[in-house]
């Protein structure tokens, strides 16, 4: 199956034409790629240094406060 480009990018342009007219803006953002080699042996070694240090557990009570502030957000939505 042979791809027009042309309609493709002409479809692409009135999918974001329609976004934009309903108040939305596009954004590009860059995440870790959790694919990547090494990535899953990273994440442990970060947990690992922050696994019993004094910020441990300000840190965790932080990351709760944010997810039940965000899942009540979302339930009164």
């Amino acid at each position: 199956m042979e791809i027009d480009h042309q309609q493709a990018r002409a479809r692409v342009r009135r999918y974001r034409q329609r976004l934009r007219a309903a108040g939305l803006r596009p954004v590009q953002i860059w995440v870790p790629d959790t694919r990547a080699p090494g990535f899953a042996e990273e994440c442990r070694r970060q947990s690992l240094r922050i696994a019993g240090s004094p910020a441990e557990q300000e840190d965790l009570r932080f990351l709760e406060a944010l997810v039940a502030e965000a899942a009540a957000d979302w339930e009164n939505e």
